[in-house]
């Protein structure tokens, strides 16, 4: 390749990443983020899936016993199936706490039906209030939360608010990992927008923390309407929207995080069973974002280091984009400036879009050869 047709294909992976940089400095001025205070007195019920959350649950089981600002909540817990104690570890943690009631099932979702889609139907049946939340029990809450939350479905018009925790690490891998999910949507869509739109192309949604009205939740159908989704909460906003019913993504900061993955091994499978459906599930949609991914992302900052000329010059505009783009993204949903370790990571960003790469090709390989599973089961095949 010459000199010239060098410098060409830099520039366009440097145009790439100055366009996602500038995508993410929108997003950090206009996102909408949850009040620090809010109150509601309508019913509330919390719906918690867990199966194998010994671990975990019992932290999220202590924030919601102290909310405040919501007086009338009522929360579900259902044990799918757990083998290590999951039930035993939520009565404990509710301590008689008559607002809770756990729910034990040792039921395996029918066929075509995901686990987690399964074991939010049931919660969703068991419910009788006119707001439902769904939280992932790895979720953690400051104690104003749910009201915020609650109070920013009833500003209206949404029928689904989507609360996007912040995505916490213990581990240098997870730090590469984890603020991809937040930047993926940063660097790429003006979500105060998108939130005005019913195109279900530009809907975000994050199934750790969904707020739902009951009855827009049940006129799409439910959990049941995605089944089968390897990921249902993208799927169900985007039945809610095709319903022309409003969906909304909103930052929760302070008020919520979640350290979705525990090191590598979590990574690497929690990743590999969802990834291939990106994109509508299509290898071909999935390749052409992963090369424009590492033109910008990889090839411009590997230019920026060893290139020459016009091609070290883009390369550098395109890395220093890259790494300001990430930095954005990071203080999108964490409401603070970066740490030390968020720079590291962002510094890394190259390293980290060759994960996502690899990880989108491993998921696809599995899917396709019906090889799937999360927490012990096989997941569908779509």
């Amino acid at each position: 390749m010459t000199d010239d047709a060098t410098a060409v294909l830099v520039g366009a992976g440097a145009a790439v990443a100055v366009l996602g940089c500038a995508t993410a400095l929108f997003n950090r001025l206009t996102v909408r983020r949850l009040p620090e205070s809010a109150a509601v007195i309508e019913p509330i019920t919390i719906c918690v899936p867990a199966r194998d959350e010994a671990h975990r649950l019992p932290d999220l089981i202590a924030d919601l016993r102290a909310q405040s600002g919501a007086p009338r909540l009522q929360v579900l817990v259902l044990d799918d199936a757990s083998s290590d104690g999951t039930a035993e570890a939520a009565e404990k943690a509710i301590d008689g706490d008559p607002r809770f009631l756990v729910i034990r099932s040792r039921d395996e979702p029918e066929r075509g039906w995901t686990g987690k889609a399964a074991a939010c139907a049931r919660l969703a049946e068991a419910a009788d209030t006119a707001v439902l939340v769904f939280l992932d029990a790895d979720v953690r809450l400051a104690p104003g939360a749910i009201a915020a939350a609650v109070a920013e479905l009833r500003r209206g018009p949404a029928a689904l608010v989507s609360v996007w925790p912040r995505q916490d690490a213990g581990s240098f891998a997870e730090a590469l990992a984890q603020p991809l999910l937040c930047w993926s949507w940063a660097s790429t869509l003006p979500v105060a927008v998108a939130n005005r739109s019913l195109w279900p192309s530009t809907a975000v949604a994050c199934g750790q923390f969904l707020v739902f009205d009951a009855a827009a939740y049940r006129a799409v159908g439910g959990h049941a309407a995605v089944a089968d989704s390897a990921t249902e909460d993208l799927d169900i906003a985007r039945a809610v929207r095709r319903s022309g019913r409003q969906t909304v993504l909103v930052v929760a900061g302070r008020l919520a995080g979640t350290r979705m993955y525990r090191g590598v091994a979590e990574l690497d499978a929690g990743y590999t069973r969802w990834l291939w459906s990106a994109y509508g599930g299509s290898r071909p949609a999935s390749a052409a974002v992963g090369a424009v991914a590492l033109l910008g992302y990889v090839v411009a900052p590997v230019a920026a280091v060893a290139g020459r000329g016009r091609a070290r010059r883009a390369g550098i505009v395109g890395y220093a984009a890259a790494v300001t783009g990430r930095l954005l993204a990071r203080s999108i949903e964490s409401g603070a400036t970066p740490t030390r370790a968020d720079v590291v990571a962002a510094l890394a960003h190259p390293v980290s879009v060759l994960a996502y790469t690899t990880l989108s090709i491993r998921s696809h390989r599995a899917h396709r050869r019906d090889k799937l599973r999360w927490k012990g089961r096989s997941l569908p095949h779509r």
